[in-house]
């Protein structure tokens, strides 16, 4: 997706010796994402709604279940889409903010301590 954020993202995961590579979601098909055999996927932020995210849907939709796909931001409100969500405008912007997360303790929460505040 465009969103120079994406940026921040790819030298954090690089960070962990990981060979990342970025793709523009209009300049890259889904045929050629299978193509690369990826370990797993990142859907970045991005300008928009999901469903103007060019392949980004498909991707999920494609990967998910087959290997970890993680959404941030616009990736995010990509996967509440494929699996049925709507994403609304929220009535307040709330982008760079703080917000306490209450959470189950599984998955990408596991070792997290609840009741965290966060950006």
């Amino acid at each position: 997706n465009y969103d120079s954020f994406t940026w921040n993202l790819y030298q954090y995961i690089s960070q962990f010796g990981v060979n990342v590579i970025v793709h523009r979601n209009d300049k890259i098909t889904l045929d050629q994402c299978i193509e690369l055999n990826p370990d797993c996927i990142v859907v970045s932020p991005g300008p928009g709604w999901p469903s103007e995210s060019a392949v980004s849907l498909e991707v999920i939709k494609y990967f998910t279940g087959k290997l970890p796909v993680l959404g941030v931001c616009l990736g995010h409100e990509g996967i509440v889409e494929v699996f049925g969500g709507k994403i609304e405008h929220c009535g307040e912007i709330v982008h760079g903010k703080t917000s306490v997360i209450k959470h189950d303790g599984r998955g990408i929460y596991l070792n997290i301590p609840n009741n965290i505040e966060v950006i």
